[in-house]
């Protein structure tokens, strides 16, 4: 197995909840110009995985997911660098589904502006090979 590489994740924990769904789809037609930048690079398998956004995990959101092989990408904005309640929260989200064998992986958005080549190779580094 390739260094970084988590197992598939658990099916346990329930995926988009139906309760959920109004406010995916709301955040898919609206997504920041560092996600929509991002995810024209990472869609329909270009980097051989298959990744869903705005994809949900119990009651979180997560902005690109591959459950296949358990690794989840987020886009930090300033508001969870400013904010230390936002910091905590993604925390205890990241804590969460790492107990559940989820990678997860953060950028923010001027890593996706200014080094989008290097964010693809620190993704293509965390799966399988």
């Amino acid at each position: 197995m390739k260094r970084g590489w988590q197992k598939p994740m658990n099916k346990r924990l329930p995926r988009n909840k139906k309760e959920l769904k109004t406010l995916r789809s709301s955040l898919r037609k609206n997504m920041p110009a560092p996600e929509v930048i991002l995810w024209q690079k990472i869609r329909n398998g270009q980097l051989g995985i298959r990744f869903r956004r705005q994809y949900s995990i119990e009651n979180y959101i997560l902005d690109f997911c591959a459950p296949a092989i358990g690794l989840v990408i987020e886009i930090d904005g300033d508001s969870h660098y400013l904010n230390e309640q936002a910091r905590l929260r993604d925390q205890i989200r990241d804590k969460t589904l790492t107990k559940q064998g989820i990678k997860v992986l953060r950028f923010t958005n001027r890593e996706i502006m200014e080094n989008l080549d290097g964010v693809l190779s620190k993704i293509l580094e965390s799966t399988p090979s």
